[in-house]
């Protein structure tokens, strides 16, 4: 049966209007004016509601098969009740390490029946896995993630410069993405080195800072933007926290060379001066870095330097946050977010009095169709004829409070709990299917495996 999707502010590729979306067999098959006449079409009128694309995110730690620290079908519940209808699963928590065809068909099988968004998975690259770098890409991945400095996963070794050309040497050509944690190992290890030897108090949210200097991430992407100009492979900084890094992207950009960054929630809303010592929720790594740093990072994404912005939701058992001890080097470092994006990133554009049409259209880009463009995921990420029909249909205006009951994901663990928001999401839809509404699943999954033919 065919249906039509009608609001007065449909966000588009050409911009933000009233019209009709016209969809069948779960895809878009038209966009006609407002009041287009839609004969045997079932209407969902939203009114002054926004109709966007389905948010993809690209940067997600499911963590299934083998822990318990997520799944399948919190994560993508998690992630339906913020507008996602599509995420990339990161392959380094799971047992067995998404580094082997063998382990990337245990991860499907994982998925199978448990999915509430569609889903797709990037591979790994870790020291001595070139050769399995062809299987994967004949197995169906997106891309590859590697680490140039421990993981915090024992079977997820990190790389350095030899074991880099050795992965760019089987990705040229695929113009498949290699995706990378940009902190150099050497760099980390001078820095905490410093700290032992002065005794420093690893409850303090300063000392963790000051184990991950700025330095870390600036040299790890300098040898990144080599690498690139050397292969001209696509190259993809995640989670980018420095904003010293900024000036060597933008020559890098100038060049035409093939790099593009993200960043996350948490860097554009926490400063660094304001998180309470031996709160543990607020690591991660790249630490969370300066006021004045957080609002460079802002800058760049409103001129397009930054690509996008992905969650890096990488959730952990209450017990590996050990907020009692609160001791920063010790803990699990991670921050639990799915479900919360367009809120966080809607409130901060809101506080720094962008044009609410103009930041429609941000939203669209930064959290749909620049994720959508790096994975290679065509029929997602935008509003138009062809494209599945995936839906986030956004209240702009209503105020909230992030408390327990409104975090969907498996444990509710979150710097973000008590956070005062503007906006939230009411509907999903994902291929012409109600997946969410208003606090509630569908009864069934519909997610679909994305993995390439």
């Amino acid at each position: 049966m065919a249906q039509a999707f009608r609001s007065t502010r449909v966000v588009t590729p050409e911009g933000v209007r009233p019209a009709t979306v016209l969809v069948d067999a779960g895809k878009i098959t038209a966009i006609h004016l407002w009041d287009a006449h839609t004969p045997g079409a079932i209407l969902h009128d939203f009114g002054d509601l926004v109709l966007l694309p389905g948010l993809v995110d690209t940067h997600v730690h499911i963590n299934d098969p083998g822990r318990d620290w997520e799944g399948f079908g919190t994560a993508t519940r998690a992630a339906a009740s913020g507008g996602v209808t599509t995420l990339v699963d990161m392959p380094l928590n799971c047992i067995p390490e998404t580094i082997t065809a063998a382990a990337l068909e245990e991860k499907r099988a994982a998925a199978r029946h448990n999915a509430w968004t569609d889903w797709a998975a990037w591979g790994g690259v870790v020291h001595g896995n070139a050769d399995e770098i062809p299987e994967l890409i004949a197995a169906g991945v997106h891309g590859f993630k590697c680490f140039l400095i421990h993981s915090g996963i024992e079977g997820f070794a990190w790389v350095d410069e030899s074991d880099l050309r050795a992965a760019l040497t089987k990705l040229e050509g695929t113009n498949l993405p290699l995706l990378a944690h940009a902190e150099l190992k050497a760099s980390v290890e001078a820095a905490t080195a410093k700290l032992s030897a002065t005794n420093a108090d690893w409850r303090l949210y300063s000392t963790w800072l000051t184990s991950r200097p700025d330095s870390s991430e600036v040299e790890a992407i300098r040898l990144l933007i080599q690498l690139a100009e050397e292969f001209q492979t696509p190259i993809h900084i995640v989670h980018l926290s420095s904003a010293e890094a900024l000036p060597l992207l933008a020559e890098a950009r100038q060049r035409g060379l093939p790099i593009t960054v993200e960043t996350c929630p948490h860097y554009l809303w926490f400063a660094a001066e304001e998180i309470p010592d031996g709160a543990t929720e607020y690591k991660c790594a790249p630490p969370i870095r300066s006021a004045q740093n957080r609002e460079a990072l802002w800058q760049a994404l409103f001129t397009g330097l930054i690509d996008f912005i992905a969650t890096d939701h990488s959730p952990c058992p209450p017990a590996m946050k050990n907020q009692e001890e609160g001791r920063f080097d010790s803990v699990w470092g991670g921050v639990a977010s799915l479900g919360l994006a367009i809120s966080i990133i809607w409130t901060g554009i809101l506080e720094r009095n962008f044009n609410h049409e103009s930041a429609l259209i941000h939203i669209a880009e930064w959290l749909a169709a620049a994720p959508a463009r790096l994975a290679g995921l065509h029929s997602k990420g935008a509003l138009r004829p062809g494209a599945d029909a995936d839906f986030a249909i956004f209240d702009p205006d209503i105020t909230w409070t992030v408390t327990e009951s409104g975090l969907n994901f498996r444990h509710k663990i979150s710097p973000y709990l008590g956070a005062s928001l503007r906006g939230r999401i009411l509907e999903t839809w994902l291929g012409g299917e109600k997946i969410y509404a208003n606090g509630t699943w569908s009864p069934q999954p519909h997610g679909k495996d994305l993995t390439k033919p």
